[in-house]
């Protein structure tokens, strides 16, 4: 028996008669057909003539057999496009359930999606490409609405026409404004792709890219060219001055014979028809499919699940089910088969994915490339590939491990940039944490390292491999921190889940202590578990060993249930992410907060008095993947940073939801990074590259990281001091308060 990633908490498994995507594009595609069709013949048998002097005459010179063919392959191109699209389709139906139907909690949500991406927002944050594409995209759709109003009004009886006097004016000039943005924008597309060729784009430039462009450009010529001889064929009437690009060009032909003049006309509207059909042939077979996938695909993009957390699995000691996450296509469900054709071929995800930036094997793009060529090549029947793929190629089977490698899998540090910037709502990270399961779980295929993490959390029930009874050494000697046994129901308001590293790191260790002296200072007392909190599983879950993850997780949760937590605070975004996100899937639901964000209320609320903080230096904030991209927690650390007086803050040139990764997200952590530079020294060396003399992390995999990256740049700490945030705000505060005696001590002494 094969296994699907959902469970029933993530996947529609309700059976359904309803029409099946694919046969629904078939019945659109004929129904559009008919349409086209008898709109051809409804004119011939009504001769419904539009008897106003300033209106458009159609197929003014165009004989009827001309007429008959237009109206007979446009037809027949539309069923061949909707059956090649429902070959497509069918591939998606291969996938596994995904719950993602339209209820009327999420239907204002997916309307606004979906005009995310049909306006080109998501496109618009890069500017350049952003219009580039604006102006193809939107120009393209305004002339074939002109033609659409064109023949919507040459249907109409003589009463009803409206194409005429100022409206045709009007209408004259949107259809050339159109056409000038249209033309503008695959010019720049054409320039930018082979004379500018930015790196994203230059490694992925196919010959099916220079057909699109080349058709998109013959479209927008052939379209003038006709307009020009139509307006010098009708003797350039005054009215067609609104067509300010054909009526100035038909000068240039004026003084030509009517014979010549209706013979160019001909031959340039054939080119323009000829074109369109090559558009109607190259739309299902080419890249250029992304104009229906993606706005569908970002129409579906809100899901139940949080942001921050994986696809549920099933109880993986009571489960029946034999194999677990995904090897084969039809391991993915249908939603992220439907990714793979929804994909643009852009190339932002690989422009800021840190793995593929430090030379490292992963490509994002290539990810979701080669999981549609296997796609593509296992279907029934077999359909084109996203991209155009070098001959040599051959695909076997339908396994995704035909293309992809190992090693590409394990280079993610799953920070989640390709999502976030993916402009169509790709879900890329997705795809790796199902592949990840499937080589974990059934293959045993991990880095050797990560065998040692995943026996220390089996066996000392942290990663680390320290002896749990070391949980609680760091809070000898400090007040307000109460160890509570699990048997206990929990008294204190918050329970201080502090995580491995903050426990058993002794750069984190200072971490824990600085925030518990901020706690006491705020006048709130927190329980700590000791030595009876384990690793919540993060690293497990991230690295696909579901089943050591379920090991850590449930226990953690019977013993916080019994204890009736309800608040936690963290300073781990991992630990953060998985109690917040993931233990509810398992019967764990809890207020979960960061310390970070916990400072940032009891800063505003004045229980933590900052009036005197002060740092005269240099400031610059690292942003963690985990409480950043997949949890959008991007002010709370700002806001903290910002209430030191003095402190001079500056931002890395990325930050934010385009911040760079640490290097160990994804479990990371515990594996050597021996290919390409180390991601955390690239990060060090942009943190340095401010000028900054402390840098601020809010999580404890960065703070080792970066801490390490700007050692290994040479720089030692009394030159740049990296350390988690409660740090420097409480260095802060004792600074301003030593300020603040000394100011005061002379002046006691002087009424002496």
């Amino acid at each position: 028996m094969t296994s699907h990633a959902d469970t029933p908490d993530d996947a529609d498994t309700k059976p359904s008669k309803r029409v099946k995507p694919h046969q629904l594009a078939l019945v659109l595609g004929i129904g559009m057909a008919i349409f086209i069709a008898i709109s051809g013949v409804i004119p011939q048998i009504t001769g419904w003539e539009n008897d106003n002097e300033i209106h458009r005459v159609v197929f003014v010179d165009i004989p009827g057999p001309l007429q008959i063919a237009f109206y007979t392959i446009i037809p027949v191109m539309v069923v061949w496009g909707a059956f090649m699209f429902a070959n497509r389709m069918k591939n998606w139906e291969r996938g596994a359930p995904a719950k993602r139907r339209t209820t009327p909690k999420n239907a204002m949500q997916r309307m606004k999606d979906f005009r995310a991406g049909a306006y080109m927002q998501t496109l618009l944050r890069d500017a350049g490409a952003g219009l580039m594409h604006s102006m193809i995209y939107f120009g393209f759709l305004v002339l074939l609405g002109v033609t659409t109003v064109l023949e919507v009004d040459h249907q109409l009886p003589e009463s009803m026409k409206f194409l005429h006097g100022t409206t045709y004016k009007a209408y004259a000039f949107v259809g050339d404004a159109a056409g000038v943005v249209f033309l503008a924008g695959i010019v720049w597309a054409i320039v930018r792709r082979y004379v500018q060729r930015p790196y994203r784009i230059r490694i992925k430039t196919k010959p099916e890219h220079a057909i699109i462009l080349g058709t998109f450009f013959a479209i927008s010529i052939t379209g003038f060219g006709a307009e020009v001889f139509r307006i010098a064929v009708q003797g350039r009437p005054e009215y067609e001055e609104w067509s300010f690009i054909g009526y100035p060009l038909s000068s240039l032909v004026d003084t030509w014979s009517l014979s010549a003049l209706e013979t160019w006309h001909q031959w340039w509207w054939i080119a323009h028809v000829v074109t369109f059909i090559a558009f109607l042939a190259l739309l299902p077979l080419t890249m250029l499919r992304h104009i229906f996938t993606s706005p569908l695909n970002m129409y579906l993009k809100d899901k139940d699940r949080p942001k921050g957390a994986m696809r549920p699995m099933p109880n993986m000691e009571e489960t029946e089910l034999e194999s677990f996450g995904a090897s084969t296509i039809e391991d993915f469900t249908w939603k992220q088969l439907l990714d793979l054709d929804a994909c643009t071929m852009c190339g932002r995800c690989t422009s800021v994915c840190p793995a593929h930036a430090t030379g490292k094997p992963l490509d994002p793009r290539e990810i979701v490339l080669k999981a549609g060529e296997v796609m593509a090549a296992t279907g029934s029947p077999a359909v084109s590939p996203p991209l155009g793929t070098d001959p040599e190629i051959t695909i076997n089977a339908n396994s995704l491990f035909e293309r992809i490698t190992p090693e590409e899998i394990w280079a993610c540090t799953t920070c989640k940039a390709c999502d976030e910037i993916c402009p169509v709502n790709i879900e890329i990270t997705d795809k790796i944490f199902d592949m990840r399961r499937y080589l974990s779980l059934m293959e045993s295929d991990f880095p050797v390292e990560l065998g040692n993490a995943y026996r220390a959390m089996e066996n000392q029930m942290n990663p680390w491999g320290m002896n749990q009874g070391e949980r609680g050494d760091w809070a000898e000697g400090i007040e307000g921190i109460t160890i509570v046994d699990p048997g206990e129901a929990l008294q204190s308001e918050y329970l201080y889940w502090v995580g491995c590293a903050g426990s058993f790191d002794d750069k984190n260790k200072k971490v824990t202590q600085a925030m518990a002296q901020l706690l006491r200072r705020a006048g709130i007392d927190v329980a700590i578990l000791g030595p009876s909190e384990m690793c919540t599983g993060d690293s497990a879950r991230r690295s696909g060993n579901e089943y050591l993850f379920q090991m850590l997780a449930q226990p953690n949760i019977e013993m916080l249930n019994g204890m009736g937590v309800k608040k936690i605070i963290t300073q781990c975004p991992h630990c953060f992410n998985t109690l917040l996100n993931e233990y509810p899937q398992i019967g764990g639901n809890y207020e979960v907060v960061h310390h970070t964000q916990l400072l940032e209320q009891l800063i505003e609320s004045g229980q933590l008095d900052v009036s005197q903080a002060t740092l005269e230096e240099r400031i610059t904030y690292h942003d963690s993947c985990y409480l950043g991209r997949h949890n959008d927690v991007y002010l709370a650390p700002r806001n903290v940073v910002a209430s030191i007086k003095g402190i001079d803050v500056v931002e890395m040139p990325r930050n934010g939801t385009k911040g760079m990764c640490c290097g160990a997200g994804g479990a990371r952590m515990w594996m050597e990074e021996n290919t390409g530079t180390k991601v955390n020294d690239e990060r060090a060396a942009e943190a340095l590259s401010t000028g900054a003399s402390r840098v601020a992390t809010a999580c404890p995999f960065c703070y080792i990281m970066l801490d390490d990256g700007v050692k290994a740049a040479g720089v030692e700490e009394d030159q740049v001091q990296v350390a988690d945030l409660s740090i420097h705000l409480l260095d802060a505060i004792e600074a301003g308060e030593a300020a603040a005696q000394e100011m005061d001590a002379p002046l006691s002494g002087s009424f002496e």
